[in-house]
């Protein structure tokens, strides 16, 4: 049977491993070829890396820097990242890379995905949509969430088929475990805690043990 993946997001900004509040104010932490080592070391089920330079700035994904980055890895790497023609994904896969992120190309051309998924099969193409619930209306936009809303992925999770991964405000492992036990066979991603560790926010690479991960899958096999 599938279990649950652990996932940690990486966010690159000029070349830089950095933390971001809402995709804004990028603060350097770390080179992000020494954060895949560490990673390496720990097991991780799965790598996501955001380029957050090249779709703001409408430029060609780094291939250099992806081609290093798969060189590290020795887990599935995700990229995103100024990815907006099926030529490009199709690049990005060929220097090492198993699937391709789509976040601002889906809302300019929602044919993109359909296309790509053709090109590279649809296990190679990700859909990143960042969602917020309107206070008022409470009604759901595109935008971004603080912490895991376990509402919105049943929603989604009742929507789809394909594999969902969610990403955004898991501050602890009970977050994770929170996850994996509503929906089970699922990707939980986070960004923060596995970058920063303690009250002061120290910048420390960190990821749950054997044991940990086997207790988190163990929680999603109960349901």
């Amino acid at each position: 049977m599938l279990r649950a993946r652990i996932i940690p997001c990486l966010l690159v900004h000029d070349k830089g491993l950095v933390k971001t509040v809402a995709f804004a104010s990028p603060k350097y932490v770390g080179d992000p070829l020494n954060a895949v080592r560490i990673f390496n070391e720990k097991e991780v089920d799965e790598l996501v890396v955001l380029d957050i330079d090249a779709t703001a700035r409408g430029v060609e994904p780094d291939y250099v820097m992806i081609r290093q980055l798969a060189a590290e890895c020795r887990m599935p790497l995700c990229y995103g990242g100024g990815v907006r023609t099926v030529e490009q994904a199709q690049r990005i896969l060929q220097l090492g890379v198993e699937k391709v992120a789509l976040s601002q190309s889906l809302h300019e051309d929602p044919t993109l995905v359909t296309r790509m998924a053709a090109s590279i099969g649809g296990q190679s193409v990700v859909a990143v949509l960042d969602v917020r619930k309107h206070s008022k209306s409470g009604m759901y936009e595109c935008f971004t969430v603080n912490g895991y809303d376990l509402e919105l992925v049943e929603r989604v999770r009742d929507a789809t088929t394909v594999p969902l991964s969610v990403l955004g405000g898991a501050g602890t492992l009970k977050d994770l475990e929170g996850l994996v036990e509503r929906h089970r066979i699922i990707g939980a991603c986070a960004g923060s805690l596995f970058v920063f560790k303690g009250i002061y926010r120290a910048v420390l690479i960190n990821y749950p043990n054997r044991e940990q991960k086997a207790a988190l899958c163990a929680t999603g096999a109960k349901r």
